[in-house]
């Protein structure tokens, strides 16, 4: 209860505060990228429990492929420079303020996966979705950028799948389920503030 009043209270902080960039970013997307502003994908907050997660739309539709499975380099062409600030800044996150106040995720917690990862490993996200997801959590401050780097040097879909399975998931799942360990309202706190802090923090 203390964990969701404090969702609550710091998402409607960030809703006063943050409309006018929430607005700037809707009208630059709109007319450097055009319509759809929003991404909406299927994620998971249990092994057996979906929603739709929403996000600033940071990659350009094609026919074939609406945007399924991790980011890598075999889509680094579909990423304007409007799509990598709003990533870099991880301003295209905004809208999942939405998404905390439906009580779909937390602001602090593991990422909610796509569904064709928690299939393939249910043991694993039984452990790491006990908790739940959230915008921000250890496992993304700390392995994001490593992330970024081994999908970026994959040139296929299966190669970025591939390396995503065998070198991000374990890696995240461990940082994810240490924390989950260690927990408290101050540490969310923490996080909550290194991530408003680290579009700001020089590489």
């Amino acid at each position: 209860m203390a964990r969701r009043c404090l969702d609550l209270l710091v998402a409607a902080l960030l809703t006063i505060t943050l409309w006018p960039v929430f607005i700037v970013v809707c009208i630059v997307l709109l007319v450097a990228e055009g319509r759809p502003l929003f991404y909406v994908s299927e994620r998971m907050k249990g092994v057996d429990e979906p929603f739709r997660l929403i996000k600033f739309r940071t990659m350009k539709n094609t026919t074939d492929d609406q945007n399924t499975g991790v980011t890598g380099g075999d889509k680094s062409k579909r990423v304007s420079a409007v799509h990598r600030f709003l990533r870099r800044t991880r301003a295209d996150e905004l809208p999942q303020i939405w998404n905390v106040f439906k009580g779909d995720i937390a602001l602090v917690g593991p990422r909610p996966p796509l569904r064709v990862y928690v299939s393939a490993y249910p043991a694993l996200y039984a452990k790491v979705l006990s908790d739940k997801p959230g915008v921000t959590g250890l496992a993304s401050l700390v392995f994001h950028k490593t992330e970024e780097r081994l999908l970026a040097e994959c040139k296929t879909p299966e190669e970025t799948d591939e390396v995503y399975r065998r070198r991000c998931i374990p890696r995240k799942a461990r940082l994810d389920l240490i924390y989950q360990q260690e927990r408290t309202l101050c540490s969310d706190l923490r996080l909550i503030c290194l991530t408003a802090a680290k579009p700001f923090k020089r590489e």
